[in-house]
């Protein structure tokens, strides 16, 4: 199905990512491991531990790192260590992706239901929605932190999805990562890329209907008008 047949099904809610979608936080995220690396003696490349840990959970994340199956204390303190001092950092210059929150709440008020689905654990989500502030806020959450396996499992979404009560097709998921659109591909959703930390080329998809560097731009281009919406 092409881009264009893909746009015109009916949609009834809105899925977006937290980091990079919601928030320009990665480069945070990637300075925050930076720093983790230092205090623990540890070097990390970084580049190539984001592209293979950007969507997965704390525990994936932890695993990644330590190279083997990580027990379930060690992935705490490893998280509990590294997200701390991503908060530290990024409070200091917290910033959403242009244009969101004005998006967000334009897309419920033409009655598309929201939903946030996030590989992010539920310290991240509380400090990330705290400064954003969003009105209405998000109908379900769903987070890193609860069981379910990390993108590009699509659980995460289709958890938000069943909590919000729309099926997968009627959801457009908004992402930032690959392994995000890739999720949403497997869960039988349509995606807008958002190009935050990664090119269109690398957020492509037959599923993608969108690729903009910010909110602003589908503003500018009309994009809420252009859908179909289950009233």
């Amino acid at each position: 199905m092409g881009a264009a047949s893909q746009r015109s099904l009916r949609t009834e809610a809105f899925i977006f990512d937290m980091d990079g979608t919601m928030v320009d936080s990665m480069p945070w995220h990637a300075k925050a491991w930076v720093e983790y690396g230092r205090r623990k003696g540890l070097s990390i490349d970084i580049p190539d531990f984001m592209r293979r840990t950007t969507g997965r959970t704390a525990f994936e994340c932890a695993c990644e790192l330590m190279g083997r199956e990580v027990t379930q204390a060690e992935s705490l303190e490893i998280t509990d260590a590294k997200e701390s001092i991503y908060r530290e950092l990024f409070r200091a210059d917290f910033r959403e992706v242009a244009g969101f929150s004005v998006f967000a709440q334009a897309a419920a008020a033409r009655g598309f239901k929201i939903a946030v689905g996030t590989a992010g654990d539920k310290h991240n989500i509380a400090f990330v929605l705290s400064q954003l502030r969003m009105n209405p806020a998000p109908l379900a959450i769903v987070g890193g932190d609860e069981g379910l396996p990390g993108k590009p499992q699509p659980a995460i979404f289709l958890e938000a999805a069943r909590r919000i009560g729309v099926a997968p097709e009627r959801c457009i998921v908004f992402e930032d990562a690959p392994f995000g659109i890739e999720a949403a591909r497997r869960g039988g959703m349509r995606a807008v890329a958002v190009c935050s930390s990664h090119s269109a080329s690398e957020l492509a998809g037959p599923h993608v209907i969108a690729a903009v560097r910010d909110y602003d731009e589908l503003v500018k281009t009309n994009f809420l008008e252009t859908l179909d919406v289950v009233s």
